[in-house]
């Protein structure tokens, strides 16, 4: 176990070592030190199990093929990391769909559609975290009188002159700001939205006052895709 340990050790040491081309002070390259160290913790291993009386031939071996085999994996992983990541997001996603799977080197944000159909969003309204509904046939960000309260804006003294047409039928709608709407990573501040009466809506609604902003967005079968 002493020799086990002291490879898990060196195991660590291993990105400080190629980090810092410790190699180099022996004349190796980067490349080549990264390629050394793993053999040496096989060595150590092979070394411990020789001056181990209590090993026999067999367990040595198991041992090895055991180290060999979680080298493998993690190499593996470490090379397809981009997809195993794409992997764990996608399932994220259909488990808890108003979650954005983000990639912030490409500035996107993908969420998976919900099972009634819709690409719900968790937003984040004026701090508050307001679930969505992703609506291009909404001319604006549209909130219900709850939502809209629980963003801070003073619906008392919103005047509902606007008629608007929601999945209810026809109503009216006060005109509003947000101070701030965050969706997926992406921020945009002073949006123009409406808020409904109470009772003429269910789900507020991301309409075209944020996405016009949004360099662009795209939808596919199952995901839709918002890029800052």
């Amino acid at each position: 176990m002493i020799f086990i340990g002291l490879a898990l050790a060196i195991a660590v040491g291993i990105a400080f070592l190629i980090s810092a081309d410790a190699g180099s002070m022996v004349g190796l390259t980067q490349a080549q030190t990264a390629q050394l160290v793993p053999l040496l913790i096989i060595l150590i291993i092979i070394a411990g199990g020789l001056f181990s009386r209590r090993r026999q031939a067999s367990e040595l071996l198991g041992a090895l093929a055991l180290w060999v085999g979680i080298f493998a994996v993690v190499g593996v992983g470490y090379v397809y990391r981009d997809e195993l990541l794409g992997v764990v997001g996608r399932v994220s996603g259909e488990l808890r769909p108003g979650m954005a799977v983000v990639d912030s080197e490409r500035g996107t944000a993908v969420f998976r559609r919900g099972l009634g159909g819709h690409f719900e969003l968790n937003a984040t309204i004026n701090g508050h975290q307001t679930p969505m509904i992703f609506d291009t046939g909404a001319s604006a960000v549209v909130l219900t009188q709850a939502d809209a309260a629980a963003a801070g804006i003073d619906v008392d003294n919103l005047r509902f002159t606007v008629p608007v047409s929601t999945a209810n039928g026809t109503g009216m709608a006060a005109r509003t700001r947000l101070a701030t709407i965050e969706v997926g990573g992406i921020t945009r501040r002073n949006v123009t939205a409406f808020v409904t009466e109470r009772g003429a809506l269910e789900t507020s609604l991301l309409g075209m006052t944020f996405l016009e902003t949004l360099a662009r967005y795209s939808v596919t079968q199952n995901s839709l895709e918002l890029q800052d």
